[in-house]
């Protein structure tokens, strides 16, 4: 018999906000977390803007022991220990140094890259033959799996220990592989997440790419501007989101505090197909997900009240409201309210979909809509499709019953979620 799963825990380290308190008052009052970035600015980028977590040094010893902070250079892994292990304490769970491992718990944390300013560095002592003043800490840092293998050491867990990569699908992803586990009965409980470094050598083939915005570097705050007719890209970001995920049954045995429960979700890929390409969705694969991950749930279309999408403020923004538009057959002033937090934190990469997914569940928790700021002029496209009402521009009072959380990634990947306010 299939499992109810709910979510116990939330932890996040965004530009915007550095746990989960201050996140929540920011996103409630449209506060940004982008920046000019004085080192994008020198290495001459076309955007010279970032969201980038506020991390102090005393934050880190918090998290790291003075050993792991020697010679430590990896962002991805500082930003997911601390939403991670942020998320394990705000679940109510311990931290204890037992020989046991706890063997009902796990983590799936996914990861763009791991450590990528460490990897340059060691490649310029392995060119200057220094090889052996790598130190003993370079794997760690720079697998893939660094930050799953962090977590997993820091909370002795016994159960799978994971790593997923699927762009910026990644983190609804690593919501979704959780829950088929604890569904299936194989795990009580998964940290589930993931992760972004920041920095030139992360964001350099997107300002490439010229999906970038350069029209704000003198206003920073007003540059990230998803479903606007002044868009001009997307401002890069980086951080990391958490959540515990848990049996219903678990979860009341050890009366924790129940933030949302997962109805449900889908992944898949339109296989660079028809309209999708390693940079553009397939449009059909996009409506399947969102279509199968209602079916999955047990839900009607008409039982949405809310959608935090992908939006990232690029051209494919219309296009994926005319998605939603198809997948769920609702439209004008009929459509769910819609918003996007990349206006405040702009595009986290791997970390967005973690990162929005512990928005959506605070709207839940919390009872309210956030606002999309920046989108005063909203796209005229979007305008034809939909009630503009249903694009709040401030925070709203509300409470919504369900969520649905979507990212999109390179490669033509897509995973959706289906997150309702809890009901026992």
């Amino acid at each position: 018999m299939s499992k109810r799963v709910v979510i116990t825990g939330l932890g996040v380290a965004a530009p915007n906000g550095v746990g989960i308190a201050e996140f929540s008052h920011a996103i409630k009052n449209g506060l940004s977390g982008i920046q000019h970035d004085s080192e994008l600015e020198k290495l001459q980028f076309s955007c010279q803007i970032a969201g980038t977590p506020p991390i102090s040094e005393e934050l880190k010893s918090h998290y790291f022991t003075e050993l792991e902070l020697r010679g430590f250079n990896s962002t991805g892994i500082l930003y997911g220990v601390i939403a991670g292990m942020e998320a394990w304490k705000n679940a109510g769970l311990p931290i204890e140094n037992k020989e046991e491992p706890d063997w009902d718990s796990g983590t799936i944390f996914g990861s763009g890259t791991s450590g990528i300013d460490k990897f340059r560095e060691s490649i310029y002592k392995i060119d200057e033959l220094q090889v052996r003043r790598l130190g003993s800490s370079v794997v760690a840092q720079t697998m893939n799996s660094g930050v799953s293998a962090f977590l997993g050491g820091k909370l002795g867990l016994g159960n799978q220990v994971t790593t997923n990569s699927s762009a910026c699908a990644t983190g609804t992803e690593a919501i979704i592989l959780a829950y088929d586990r604890i569904q299936s009965g194989q795990a009580k409980r998964i940290l589930a997440g993931s992760t972004s470094d920041s920095g030139p050598y992360i964001w350099a083939g997107f300002d490439a790419l010229r999906v970038c915005s350069s029209k704000y570097n003198n206003d920073p705050q007003q540059g990230s501007r998803p479903m606007s007719a002044s868009a001009s890209g997307f401002v890069p970001g980086s951080g990391a989101g958490a959540l515990v995920i848990e049996d219903l049954e678990t979860a009341l045995q050890r009366k924790a505090t129940i933030y949302a429960e997962i109805l449900g979700g889908s992944v898949n890929s339109g296989g660079q197909r028809g309209s999708g390409s390693m940079t553009a969705p397939n449009s059909t694969a996009v409506q399947r997900c969102i279509t199968d991950a209602i079916r999955n749930s047990g839900i009607a279309s008409a039982d949405i009240n809310a959608i935090n999408g992908h939006l990232t403020a690029t051209t494919k923004d219309s296009l994926e409201i005319e998605n939603w538009i198809k997948a769920l057959n609702r439209k004008g002033a009929d459509f769910p309210y819609i918003n996007s937090i990349k206006s405040m934190t702009g595009h986290c990469l791997s970390a967005a979909g973690s990162i929005e997914s512990v928005a959506s569940v605070l709207q839940l928790h919390e009872g309210f809509i956030f606002g999309n700021t920046n989108c005063e002029d909203l796209h005229p496209e979007i305008t034809a499709l939909i009630d503009p009402v249903k694009v709040p521009l401030k925070t709203i009072d509300l409470q919504p019953e369900i969520i649905a959380k979507a990212s999109f990634g390179f490669g033509d990947v897509n995973a959706c979620i289906i997150l309702r306010n809890f009901v026992k």
